[in-house]
């Protein structure tokens, strides 16, 4: 194994058992192992799930871990890729804030790199939209339009995105983390042989080498891990919605718009029969000024009329917390945090929500957070701008009351 445990160093410590992730270290009788030393009984032992994340080789007092990993060469001429890219999501025609998100750190990515910034954009009869593209940031606009391309569907999308990837080669492609973009981005890195870094929360980039830093949180939130791809291109990574902002439309910006063609024929195994619009949520939750969510703390499915009832009377939307989705009580549309949506309103309202991590990850860019729960220990105070501790059946009647009066 390119791992090691220097048996003369080891003095059975178990501090490399503490620092392992991923529980693949455990300490060895020295007499079993056939490793005997004249002061030590006990010796580390690394079994072959170890992956050389290399944590617990800084924590060993003794220098006895040793690590050699095999120096790798880049699959491809890395100096052929070049300029960043940004997949603009449309749905019926329009483009999705996401897009223009996206275009917004891209420009600043391009701007530090010295590079343009190109925007890719694929569907039926939308090359109108390319200059919203263009206003947003974009220097160049990839149109690709196609009857199969007019409605996502993977097989088609992700051979248009190949095609054009594998024909311009950019260093990096930035996609939304939506329903759209995690269906097709990691079938996408696949045929192109590179790497995808899912979720992320920041982007930034080496001026000089072109080396993205995809930021993201790991180990349930408890990490920010930086993650680089060294060795191949393009460099791919997906980004929530509302994690970045939009720059400002200007109108007035010049850019190019290249028509593509591709070459072949899309088939695809899947068709769209019907679209079915989700009428639990009267506001869009992903766009919503003022967002109020429920939690654990409702107690069951009936309560969460008190929830859209401050919801109305406030103009916002519903979301909710992951334990009330897992519990049947609302569907997974409205909810928020590390495996649903991430939102960034001016106001949110979290209402029986204690507040872990992951729920955290999804709303923490809030301008306004309103905590409303009877536990003052709960996390979510530590992020509130406002807290009322008390019981939610008692405070919320009182706080749609006062807002109808």
């Amino acid at each position: 194994m390119p791992i090691k445990i220097i048996s003369d160093k080891c003095s059975g410590c178990t501090k490399c058992v503490q620092a392992c992730p991923f529980d693949v270290i455990e300490m060895k009788s020295r007499e079993e192992t056939g490793q005997p030393h004249p002061r030590f009984k006990k010796i580390a032992f690394i079994n072959e799930g170890c992956n050389l994340c290399g944590a617990c080789e800084p924590e060993c007092p003794f220098d006895a871990i040793e690590i050699t990993k095999e120096e790798k060469k880049p699959r491809v001429a890395l100096d052929e890729y070049k300029n960043i890219w940004v997949f603009a999501e449309q749905k019926n025609g329009e483009i999705e804030e996401v897009g223009l998100e996206l275009l917004g750190k891209g420009r600043q990515l391009a701007d530090k790199r010295g590079c343009s910034l190109a925007a890719v954009l694929l569907g039926d009869g939308v090359k109108g939209k390319a200059g919203e593209l263009i206003s947003h940031g974009a220097d160049t606009v990839y149109v690709m339009e196609d009857g199969m391309l007019k409605d996502f569907l993977d097989e088609p999308y992700t051979a248009a995105m190949q095609y054009l990837i594998e024909k311009y080669k950019p260093e990096t492609v930035l996609m939304g983390a939506t329903t759209i973009g995690r269906a097709f981005a990691s079938r996408l890195a696949a045929r192109i042989v590179t790497g995808l870094t899912a979720d992320c929360t920041e982007l930034d980039v080496d001026s000089s080498s072109g080396l993205l830093h995809q930021t993201r949180p790991a180990f349930g939130g408890n990490i920010m891990a930086t993650i680089f791809t060294e060795h191949h291109r393009p460099q791919m990574a997906t980004v929530r919605h509302k994690v970045f902002k939009p720059i400002p439309s200007d109108g007035s910006r010049k850019g190019e718009i290249v028509e593509e063609k591709y070459p072949g024929k899309f088939t695809s195994l899947s068709r769209v029969v019907e679209f079915i619009k989700d009428e639990t949520q009267q506001v869009n939750l992903a766009d919503a000024d003022i967002i109020v969510s429920g939690g654990r703390g409702m107690g069951k499915p009936e309560n969460f009329n008190l929830i859209k009832d401050l919801a109305d009377a406030l103009g916002g939307a519903v979301g909710s917390s992951r334990a009330a989705v897992d519990a049947g009580w609302i569907p997974y549309s409205h909810q928020v945090g590390q495996t649903g949506r991430t939102v960034a309103p001016k106001i949110y309202v979290a209402v029986g929500i204690s507040g872990a991590i992951q729920h955290q990850v999804g709303m923490n860019s809030s301008d306004t957070i309103i905590a409303i729960n009877k536990d003052e220990n709960a996390p979510i105070f530590d992020i509130a701008s406002y807290g009322i501790v008390g019981d939610l059946f008692e405070v919320v009647p009182q706080l749609i009351k006062q807002l109808k009066d």
